[in-house]
């Protein structure tokens, strides 16, 4: 940040600031600004907006509004959105989330919704990033939330900066700046924002994490340092991940008939990090169901483990792949669609 603004947490960010938190981004065509009408968002549509006015060839930028339809105020909150889109010259559209809505899950389901209907509006305006308002605060809240369900590595390193995701990237240019200096901010400036009183709901997980930070802070446990955390354990994740892909290509190879092949010898000499990782790229490339979850790569590493040293074949399935342990070779295959339990007729059935 800029000298006024590492003074102090709650000290308003200038145009110096803005021009360093989007600089990265400047020589794309269009960006898509996720903005809710909160004082995250709303301060990511003014501060971007002041860094487009400083450029002499600036990218367009688009406020992409997502209604869920969860709280009678949405759509107000929305049409205040547009208004300040309008009086900052700032293209803006408001999206709906459309159809029932699940009773258990329900952030989970509208993070998904807000992102797929963001990714659409990306999409039709030719823009590759999508730009959202995460802050450091929510940064340090992600890691306790990880760290309660007890992640591995690549999951401490919680959000990063920017992050693919299908055909789009998701940007987080405020990711290092506390919420306190946003709100300063809209403050200086004379703009409200919109609040969301889910945001203090103790029936939300991330709502009861928040809660705990004034005891943490008297513990040395700010937003500021769990955030470091998490960017260190994202430079360790980056530097594993960089090891794995050496090995992926010194270890292992892609046969003739589309099967992933290790080399089981040298497989069972790697770290068991290493080999996690490595395993988890090959269940995930050959299988049909995505990524596999860390405990159950678990479980198959330690199966190959012990069938390793006791020179024994096995035959496992996961997340869609046919993993096979064979003298000299560990063999990963998609598995074949499994079959659906058919329904025989007979007498006495109803119709």
């Amino acid at each position: 940040m800029s000298r006024s603004a590492s003074t102090a947490e709650d000290a308003a960010l200038a145009a110096a600031d803005a021009k360093r938190l989007f600089a990265d981004w400047k020589h794309v065509s269009a960006l898509v600004l996720a903005v809710s009408g909160g004082p995250d968002s709303t301060a990511l549509l003014w501060l971007a907006t002041r860094w487009r006015d400083s450029l002499k060839r600036a990218p367009r930028l688009v406020a992409i509004t997502v209604d869920h339809g969860l709280r009678r105020e949405s759509q107000s909150e929305a049409r205040a959105v547009a208004r300040l889109a309008k009086s900052l010259a700032v293209e803006h559209r408001t999206l709906r989330w459309r159809g029932p809505k699940p009773k258990a899950g329900l952030p989970a389901a509208a993070r998904e919704a807000r992102y797929r209907l963001l990714a659409d509006a990306a999409a039709k305006i030719g823009a590759a990033h999508i730009l959202t308002a995460h802050t450091r605060d929510d940064q340090a809240e992600t890691l306790m939330m990880r760290l309660a369900r007890g992640s591995g590595l690549s999951g401490l390193a919680a959000m990063a900066r920017e992050a693919p995701r299908g055909a789009v990237t998701i940007v987080r240019p405020l990711l290092d700046v506390p919420k306190a200096a946003l709100v300063a901010t809209l403050r200086k400036a004379g703009i409200g924002y919109a609040d969301d009183p889910t945001n203090r709901d103790p029936a939300f997980t991330r709502t009861r994490f928040r809660e705990l930070m004034p005891q943490l802070i008297a513990e040395g446990i700010d937003a500021r340092n769990l955030a470091r955390l998490a960017q260190r354990l994202a430079r360790a994740n980056a530097a594993l991940e960089s090891v794995v892909s050496v090995m992926e290509h010194s270890i292992g190879r892609t046969s003739a008939a589309g099967l992933i092949e290790i080399d089981a010898r040298a497989f069972a000499t790697l770290p068991d990090e290493i080999a996690l990782r490595l395993l988890g790229r090959a269940v995930t490339a050959a299988g049909r169901e995505g990524s596999a979850e860390l405990a159950k790569l678990e479980v198959l590493l330690a199966a190959l483990r012990v069938a390793t040293r006791r020179r024994e074949r096995i035959r496992q399935t996961l997340a869609g792949a046919v993993i096979a342990l064979k003298p000299d070779l560990i063999v990963v295959d998609r598995a074949p669609p499994r079959r659906q339990p058919t329904h025989k007729s007979g007498r006495g059935r109803s119709a």
